[in-house]
């Protein structure tokens, strides 16, 4: 997993980035997923307006990557908004609880074998928006993280049974991450923006408030917890959204991992603490990350953010055999004294 710090505003943090992949011989364009055909430039065209009206600063940083990089800035941006809308590798898992006074998040991010070289660590300082620290398979989009003042988020993808021009979901994420303090102006932003993908975000926050969305492009559901926990794979559970559901397709043991997440924190209520947490990433309580790496998947990293503690602790591998390490390069800031 590479590491990054991008600083100053968000051209200069891209074309910085780029630049220095450039002199060393390393082109974005040549990678094998950079994938850019006339039906997916078609779709970015449709969502470059939505961008530049919601999301403007992330433009600039995709423009300085491509200058950084010598490449064509709407190859960049079509490649980056059609993620999560016409590829469908991405499989993971999210919990999140508050006990006893205390908020943690935690994920899975489970991807190809091939590509896990590529993973990146982020932590963003730049002169718009909130510091946040984030992970992603690819760059500049943000598939987990946690900002300044303690929001966390995790994403769970969803096969797409309908696209339509909007934010894809790790753009979403990122969106979320920059510019929200809490669960409350997380989703209320959430059903704001137009969405172009179908993804699952859950959510945690420094008051103690945790929620799932479930969300594609034609709606927006909001789950908050019965007891003190929730958990999401790749699949929709609300009765709301199950109808976007794809049957007959490979989301690797999706309702599986859910129901060993969902179960294990029912069966364990009192008895959550980071050992647990890591226990149950592991696949301690059940098929969790027990993938078959000669089929070219594999629990890529796992990530714990205590968000009490202030603390984020990550396994650049699969947890079965790479240890949690905590990572301290994040600032924090004092929240709120309550939710806007």
């Amino acid at each position: 997993m590479y590491h990054e710090r991008m600083k100053k505003s968000h051209y200069e943090a891209g074309y910085e980035w780029g630049r220095r992949l450039f002199r060393h011989g390393k082109l974005i364009m040549d990678q094998p997923t950079f994938v850019v055909d006339e039906k997916r430039k078609l779709f970015a065209k449709q969502c470059l307006p939505l961008y530049e009206h919601h999301y403007p600063e992330i433009l600039a940083e995709i423009k300085g990557v491509a200058d950084g990089q010598c490449g064509s800035y709407e190859d960049f941006y079509t490649f980056l908004f059609s993620m999560y809308c016409f590829s469908l590798e991405q499989h993971c898992t999210c919990i999140a609880y508050h006990e006893q006074g205390k908020t943690l998040l935690a994920r899975n991010s489970d991807f190809l074998v091939t590509l896990e070289k590529l993973n990146m660590n982020c932590l963003y300082c730049l002169e718009q928006g909130y510091a946040f620290q984030g992970n992603t398979t690819a760059f500049i989009e943000m598939e987990d993280g946690i900002n300044e003042y303690g929001l966390a988020i995790g994403l769970t993808f969803v096969y797409p049974k309908l696209i339509r021009p909007g934010l894809q979901a790790g753009m979403l994420l990122r969106y979320l991450l920059e510019k929200c303090k809490s669960v409350k102006e997380a989703t209320t932003a959430l059903k704001k923006l137009p969405i172009a993908s179908s993804q699952i975000f859950t959510i945690a926050d420094a008051y103690g408030d945790i929620a799932v969305a479930e969300c594609n492009s034609c709606d927006v559901e909001v789950i908050t917890p019965k007891q003190n926990y929730l958990a999401a794979a790749n699949v929709f559970h609300s009765e709301r959204m199950q109808c976007f559901n794809e049957t007959g397709i490979d989301n690797w043991r999706a309702e599986e991992r859910y129901h060993v997440a969902d179960s294990t924190l029912n069966n364990y209520q009192g008895s959550y603490d980071r050992s647990f947490v890591e226990s149950l990433l592991s696949g301690k309580y059940g098929f969790m990350c027990q993938y078959d790496r000669k089929q070219n998947a594999d629990t890529v990293w796992s990530v714990i953010y205590d968000i009490t503690e202030q603390e984020i602790y990550r396994s650049e591998g699969n947890p079965m055999r790479k240890r949690y390490q905590k990572d301290s390069r994040m600032k924090f800031g004092t929240p709120p004294s309550s939710v806007e």
